[in-house]
């Protein structure tokens, strides 16, 4: 549930055109997004490096044939949620798995920045790119924070 959420991040950065290191920024903070509520919920950190982690994750986040990403680059393109899902037949998991992912977050207390703006461009409250620019103006942590330190 968690990649999806993510491949819509990274298929907005891609419908907006940005370039491929910013979307391997994207992915990487996705990942530690990903580990950090996987192991406050008892999950093995080791879990998330490997194929069912990062390889499904990466596979998800950067095809074209990826229906989570798809939804993201339209989304980053200028159309509306209600406009994409009007058009298509295909089901994007992400579309309804954000608000659950987002109360399990909020319950656990994980801070996960990445899927709060893909809720936020999902309920119409936030632009794409002003999704992004929440992003990338954030206070700068440590690379290890919520995963290797508290």
């Amino acid at each position: 549930a968690l990649k999806n959420v993510m491949a819509i991040a990274a298929g907005m950065i891609t419908g907006m055109q940005f370039g491929l290191n910013t979307s391997a920024m994207f992915v990487t903070r996705a990942l530690a997004e990903m580990a950090r509520l996987g192991m406050r919920l008892g999950s093995n950190p080791l879990t998330f490096g490997g194929l069912a982690g990062l390889g499904d994750l990466v596979a998800t986040s950067m095809s074209p044939l990826s229906r989570n990403h798809s939804v993201g680059a339209r989304l980053g393109a200028g159309e509306t949620i209600d406009e994409i899902l009007a058009t298509t037949a295909q089901v994007a998991e992400g579309v309804k798995t954000t608000p659950p992912v987002l109360s399990l977050a909020e319950r656990e207390g994980v801070e996960m920045p990445i899927a709060e703006e893909v809720g936020r461009v999902l309920r119409g409250e936030s632009t794409p790119l002003q999704s992004v620019e929440r992003l990338m103006t954030r206070e700068a942590q440590s690379e290890g924070h919520g995963i290797i330190e508290p």
